[in-house]
């Protein structure tokens, strides 16, 4: 668990800083708010001794308006001070969002591989949300609270200090029990946020597997795992709020063992002539008054220690850091045309080795295709290429050039990827061809869409290429999308192209059509595949055949099936399954 103190620090300087003159200004209205509790209170003394018991009819229209003034200036006064913190809170908030976004983003796919989707979003969202509730609550409650718990008391104090003693003569029966809540809170609290993350998860995995749980009648399955997740949030939940409800019942207790001793002495001095009514009234009136700012400032150590505990969430993601880090002052600015190579390239994941030297070259303006089962490493010999992966060992160069040495952006800008799975947005067609690269015209955009294939569908939406896509691309069929991705490719005009699978899941008939977009795709770039079905890759200038993340074989389609080797193993398997099919 994190100091309270390090956690307050790091936000402090990160955003509190820079809007510190209007949370100045927000604690002098809480002194003025707070403040107006105790006039009022004093004010209870003369109306009771002048007015109602001594009968002074000309007291009258000065204690009404000072009384008055006093609810005037406590309603202008709590109204511009919540106003001024909880929009701080809210831009502290939103700064949190953007940055912890733009954190995120500079992450390399490793952290995505081990932090679901879910999860994430409700650091992002949920945790800077709860962080903004509960910091906003305590700091209005410790600015304006503290301020009248101090004017009550001195009220109460000038009045008989006796009577005030015996109030709070509770204090040491509940001392031992509020340390014990305040340290209970801040655990409970994060173990609901974790459990408020799962389920964030949960929700991610039924929405976006529809299709797959009503195929698999996986309905009650998934319904009995959100309940589960359900019950532990609720669970976890339950205790933080009894720890947070039992603050103020103990200030309840001791204001109730302090107004017994009141009554008990003061009454019997009112009855003795030694305390006038308006004493005890103004005195009674003051404590009244004070323990309800004393049960919210109890309060205020478990909102402290909910919002550190959220606090605590957000800072464990700015403190990851990426694994692929980009040359501080890159030796090339530039990524020069020319052959690919792998020198002796390793790869893992933890203890799990996925490449091992592995070295190859794939020539400039070649078509080079990689094959081989399923875990042989081939997607990762794409991750590796834009530093989305660094090998554990080796290197890899371009023309010559080594990639850890090479301005990161100019890097990736020297790639265009296609693969099974088309990243759309949910943007219009056009707006996700947009995407290979920002600047281009909306004339650029459509040839690209003519090249792809693209229009040959548009043209039939009622928006043509402004019609929406859909979230994840889903008002379109799987060709459609991967037609969509060509186009952003051929945008982006890159002099590398990754080709992962792009076919894989069409049939026939949206293979061919795709087929014949991706060919225009690679005219004249140096093109990289990775295919399953062998029979696309037939024509590819080389081959490479990967087993456990080596390289165990190279060549032509026709020097490869004559070495008979896994190869022509594969080849044979699926030409097999192919005439049984």
């Amino acid at each position: 668990m994190v100091p309270p103190k390090s956690l307050l620090k790091r936000l402090w300087q990160d955003e509190l800083r820079q809007h510190l003159p209007v949370l100045l200004l927000a604690l002098f209205l809480m002194t003025i708010e707070g403040t107006m509790l105790g006039a009022l209170s004093y004010m209870v003394q003369p109306m009771f001794d002048r007015v109602f018991v001594g009968g002074d009819s000309g007291a009258v229209w000065l204690i009404s308006g000072i009384i008055f003034a006093v609810f005037t200036a406590r309603a202008i006064a709590g109204f511009s001070q919540r106003y001024l913190v909880v929009l701080t809170g809210l831009r502290v908030t939103t700064s949190i969002q953007r940055r912890l976004t733009a954190h995120l983003l500079s992450l390399d796919t490793g952290f995505f591989q081990m932090n679901a989707p879910g999860a994430l979003i409700e650091r992002v969202r949920g945790d800077a949300q709860a962080l903004q509730a509960s910091s906003s609550a305590a700091l209005m409650t410790m600015g304006r609270d503290s301020v009248s718990l101090v004017a009550l008391l001195s009220v109460a104090v000038w009045i008989d200090w006796l009577w005030a003693l015996l109030v709070f003569a509770g204090v040491p029966l509940i001392a031992l029990p509020l340390v014990w809540l305040q340290s209970r809170i801040r655990g409970n609290t994060r173990r609901a946020r974790e459990h408020s993350a799962t389920l964030s998860t949960r929700l991610d995995e039924i929405f976006h597997g529809i299709p797959a749980i009503k195929v698999n009648t996986l309905e009650a399955n998934e319904q009995a795992r959100f309940a589960a997740s359900v019950d532990d949030y609720l669970s976890a939940e339950r205790s933080s709020q009894i720890g947070l409800a039992a603050l103020p019942a103990l200030i309840d207790i001791m204001a109730a063992i302090g107004f017994l001793g009141v009554l008990t002495i003061g009454g019997q001095q009112i009855i003795a002539g030694e305390k006038s009514v308006g004493e005890f009234m103004s005195f009674f009136t003051a404590m009244a008054l004070i323990f309800d700012p004393l049960r919210r400032l109890s309060n205020v150590t478990g909102q402290i220690q909910a919002a550190l505990a959220s606090l605590e969430r957000l800072y464990q993601l700015f403190d990851s850091r990426p694994q692929v880090v980009p040359p501080a002052n890159p030796r090339f600015t530039a990524v020069p045309s020319g052959d690919i190579t792998f020198e002796n390239v390793s790869f893992a994941y933890g203890d799990k080795t996925v490449l091992k030297n592995l070295s190859f070259t794939a020539k400039q303006g070649q078509t080079t295709a990689f094959v081989g089962a399923s875990g042989a490493g081939k997607t990762t010999v794409f991750n590796l290429l834009p530093r989305l992966l660094d090998p554990t060992e080796g290197q890899i160069l371009i023309g010559g050039q080594p990639l850890r040495e090479t301005d990161l952006h100019a890097l990736r800008a020297h790639f265009a990827q296609v693969s099974q799975d088309a990243a759309l947005f949910d943007e219009s067609i056009a707006q996700n061809i947009r995407l290979g690269r920002l600047d281009a015209t909306p004339e650029q955009i459509e040839a690209a869409a003519e090249r792809a294939t693209v229009l040959d569908f548009a043209r039939d939406l009622p928006l043509g290429l402004d019609s929406p896509a859909g979230p994840r691309g889903s008002n379109l069929s799987g060709g459609q999308r991967q037609r969509v991705a060509i186009a952003r490719a051929m945008l982006r005009d890159a002099p590398v192209l990754l080709l992962d699978e792009p076919t894989s899941a069409l049939d026939a008939r949206s293979e061919a059509v795709i087929q014949t977009a991706l060919d225009r795709l690679a005219t004249g770039r140096t093109t990289l595949v990775i295919a399953h079905r062998l029979a696309t890759i037939r024509n590819a200038d080389k081959i490479i055949v990967m087993d456990q993340g080596g390289l165990v074989d190279e060549g032509t389609h026709e020097e490869l099936i004559a070495r008979g080797g896994l190869y022509a193993q594969l080849h044979a398997l699926q030409f097999s399954d192919d005439k049984t099919a």
